[in-house]
């Protein structure tokens, strides 16, 4: 009898032992959906969500940024040569600025000859390994920005911007 009750213990024992291993397989499997169902929620709100909060009620709406208008002034298309050594090379540019409205345009016209002096005197000076590249075009806009500036204060240049550029 002993030993039937020892092996009906054994025998016991494996079950709640089989039955235990298919209890925490069955909480990890929960454990793991429930990971999977927060990490596609987080996921779709994230992707999908509004890009801006909603206000509370009685906050009112969101102010949105209005983007200033512009006006672009053409100024004439100039050709110089370049600083070279033997043989002669020719930047062609056509310009046009960026200002903030139109009363900036009849302050800038009169200094209009300041202007293209200040930069034939820069681009004279340039050699072609200068305008190379993105990154010598951005030091060229940044110059003639500054030069611009310079010559028209009180009055403000907003930007330059290139319509053409022709080194030949």
């Amino acid at each position: 009898m002993a030993d039937e009750n020892a092996a009906a213990e054994e025998e016991g024992e494996e079950e709640a032992a089989a039955g235990g291993g298919k209890k925490k397989l069955i909480l990890f499997g929960a454990i793991g959906l429930v990971v999977l169902l927060a990490a596609g929620g987080g996921a779709y709100f994230f992707l999908m969500g509004e890009d801006a909060p909603t206000p509370a009620p009685g906050e009112g709406p969101v102010p949105q940024e209005v983007q200033k208008p512009v006006v672009f002034y053409d100024l004439p298309e100039m050709t110089v040569n370049l600083a070279t050594e033997g043989r002669t090379t020719y930047l062609k540019v056509r310009i046009a600025l960026e200002v903030e409205n139109r009363a900036m345009i009849e302050q800038i016209q009169p200094f209009l000859p300041r202007i293209l002096d200040a930069f034939q005197i820069y681009l004279r000076e340039l050699r072609p390994a200068d305008l190379e590249g993105s990154a010598g075009l951005f030091r060229l806009k940044e110059e003639l920005l500054r030069r611009i500036n310079l010559s028209v204060y009180p009055a403000k240049v907003e930007g330059v911007l290139f319509k053409e550029i022709l080194v030949q």
